[in-house]
């Protein structure tokens, strides 16, 4: 028996409304939470349309299924998975196209998917677990009928065959989900080994990957309890009180101090380096959980995944602009630079929210506009919330240091340059290194004072 898709009904109204004229056709993307038991699509989001060489260039190509931009799908659906929060995600593709372009919809929609999932995940910090659902839905709808083919793809096996899939539309699908908020305080000094935005994107995504796996491995406390992996969200109590607004919970991650995964043997390793960067900031999260019978560790993967994700976007985004820079400048430039603050906005009729990312420069007009050219609707700009990470003091940025002098530079032990130690505290090589080296000493001494006696 295939997957069951429970649809609000919002984007039923939403995929009824496109229209796809003769001989051409309409992408977009499917997005909510998938679980073991079944899946929840909350959104819906047709593809924009690209600009190009001065003509505006769409996913409603008027050639055949063929020449639809795979390219431009494919990154329309990853930045927006930026801005979903923790819990949501982007599940899958529709296709609505005329009758005449019905019988190839299928070989598309799995070019589609398979190109998009890997788009999506080859920027991902954390590691997929058993649990996680590797099948993606793919919706064809036909314009003139309105008839709708619902069927799955495994993305992690490319050999895959369709599998079909029931589609079924419900009202408030997630009205009283609940929601997860947790703050977290990042510091993260990141040794850069070159001036080029190769080398800045491979130093900062390793030191991200540690990070990430220390956020992955911390404990996770639950409206000041410790989660445990099997107990249920919600308690029995509340359950029986029946409320239909959202429950929310504050969350508290706690880091350890240890590293296990590194090799007790390990010597100190020093590296020469022509500066640093310093990502630090106070970040807002927040995740939404299935009210189907939630477990306590999916609430947690959830807040978990969605704070590695936020900071990850945000240094994304710097090394974007670093690269668009750097053939206007050489190097790094020195001083500090904001990284976007995180603001929210709601989804229509759902009580779920999105979030965006305005830089110093931008306003909420500058959001509004966004969300409408990304997700398609409007948004009034007094309901986007930017109070969250407000206070620039404590808005995520990066401090660069860059020299170009070899006197200057440098040496830092690549794995332990981290100055918070609720974050990554390095491990104790020096006092190692220092105490081996003095007990090697003492033996030869003894020893040449022995043999010349």
């Amino acid at each position: 028996m295939g997957r069951s898709y429970f649809v609000d009904e919002t984007v039923e109204k939403y995929l009824g409304g496109l229209l796809a004229d003769p001989g051409s056709c309409v992408t977009g993307f499917l997005a909510g939470q998938s679980s073991p038991q079944r899946d929840f699509v909350v959104l819906a989001v047709q593809t924009p349309q690209r600009e190009s060489e001065g003509q505006l260039k769409s996913s409603r190509g008027s050639g055949p299924l063929d020449d639809i931009d795979v390219e431009w799908v494919t990154e329309h659906a990853r930045q927006v998975s930026r801005m979903l929060p923790g819990g949501l995600c982007i599940l899958g593709l529709f296709l609505v196209t005329p009758p005449e372009l019905s019988k190839d919809a299928q070989n598309t929609l799995k070019r589609l998917i398979f190109a998009m999932d890997k788009c999506i995940s080859k920027g991902r910090l954390w590691e997929l677990t058993e649990e996680d659902v590797t099948d993606r839905v793919t919706l064809h709808i036909c314009s003139k009928t309105k008839k709708t083919v619902c069927k799955t793809l495994d993305v992690k096996d490319p050999k895959s065959s369709a599998k079909p899939a029931d589609w079924k539309y419900q009202t408030c699908v997630s009205s009283s989900w609940p929601m997860l908020t947790c703050s977290v305080e990042v510091d993260l000094q990141i040794p850069l080994t070159g001036s080029s935005s190769d080398n800045t994107d491979k130093c900062m995504k390793d030191c991200l990957t540690r990070w990430a796996k220390q956020i992955e491995a911390g404990n996770c406390l639950i409206s000041g309890r410790q989660a445990l992996d099997d107990s249920e969200l919600i308690s029995a109590q509340k359950k029986n009180l029946k409320t239909t607004h959202r429950q929310t919970f504050p969350a508290r991650i706690l880091v350890s101090d240890e590293q296990p995964e590194l090799d007790e043997r390990s010597s100190a390793l020093v590296q020469l380096c022509s500066g640093s960067v310093r990502v630090r900031g106070v970040v807002h999260c927040r995740a939404y959980i299935h009210n189907n019978k939630p477990k306590a560790r999916h609430a947690v993967q959830a807040i978990k995944r969605d704070i590695i994700n936020t900071v990850s976007s945000r240094v994304e985004m710097f090394l974007e602009d670093l690269l668009i820079s750097e053939g206007s400048r050489k190097g790094l430039c020195t001083g500090q630079q904001a990284l976007p603050r995180r603001v929210f906005a709601p989804m229509p009729f759902s009580g779920l929210s999105v979030c965006d990312y305005m830089f110093p420069d931008e306003s909420t007009a500058d959001v509004a506009d966004r969300l409408k050219e990304m997700l398609d609707w409007e948004t009034p700009e007094e309901d986007i919330d930017i109070s969250l990470e407000s206070n620039q003091l404590f808005s995520p940025e990066l401090e660069m240091t860059d020299s170009h002098s070899d006197d200057s530079r440098k040496h830092v032990i690549s794995e332990v340059q981290v100055e918070n130690p609720h974050i990554h505290k390095a491990p104790q090589y020096y006092a190692g290194v220092a105490v081996a080296a003095t007990i090697a000493l003492l033996a030869t001494a003894t020893s040449l004072l022995y043999f010349s006696e």
